[in-house]
């Protein structure tokens, strides 16, 4: 991707989170960056690539970025925490990504999209799996349940953080929150004996 194409993008984010997908226009994304349409064109084709391009580049840096905080010699538990830990310092800094992959409608522009945001779930989700299947065999982690299924209720309850986020025009503390969240499972997941030595945290 070109630094245009990037600055064409985040510009695009920005418009997503003020006016939904709906402003979300060739024609406003020109008028956002002072361009005219036809020089748009130049970058991106349609709306649609504009939009793959957005979730094609979260999914890329997210795999990049999470690999270099997670330590293979740390402990399961650090590196869950390190990864969420360092997941929220992202979207802090470009919440318009967290918009891309929440904005009501944008699930039925296409199928294209569709697997777009799939793919970002995914990998997600691949990071996360080894993680939990080293905490398991390591007896770090409670392994009464399916490692994918514990993936499954973090990356839920992780989501419905961010969902909450975005709803409150990200001015409620994803800080306090998104991070109490995150030792809350940790607790949780944790073998009873390790999970005892955590206090749960509360938020609201």
């Amino acid at each position: 991707m070109t630094n245009r194409q990037l600055e064409i993008i985040n510009s695009a984010g920005k418009i997503l989170t003020r006016e939904g997908i709906s402003g979300l226009t060739i024609k406003n994304i020109a008028t956002e960056m002072q361009f005219s349409e036809s020089a748009l064109y130049r970058h991106f084709k349609s709306k649609e690539q504009i939009i793959l391009s957005m979730l094609n580049y979260l999914a890329d840096g997210m795999q990049e970025r999470c690999e270099n905080v997670i330590e293979q010699n740390d402990s399961s538990t650090l590196q869950l925490e390190n990864l969420f830990a360092h997941q929220i310092s992202y979207f802090k800094q470009h919440p318009h990504f967290v918009s891309v992959v929440f904005s009501d409608g944008l699930l039925e522009e296409s199928e294209r999209i569709n697997k777009a945001i799939r793919e970002v779930m995914k990998v997600k989700y691949d990071l996360l799996l080894p993680i939990i299947q080293d905490g398991q065999l390591n007896g770090e982690f409670n392994n009464a349940i399916e490692s994918r299924n514990l993936v499954e209720i973090i990356m839920g309850a992780f989501r419905l953080q961010m969902f909450k986020w975005k709803s409150s025009g990200f001015s409620s503390d994803i800080d306090g929150h998104g991070n109490a969240i995150i030792e809350n499972l940790i607790s949780l997941i944790q073998k009873a004996e390790k999970g005892l030595t955590r206090d749960v945290r509360k938020y609201s």
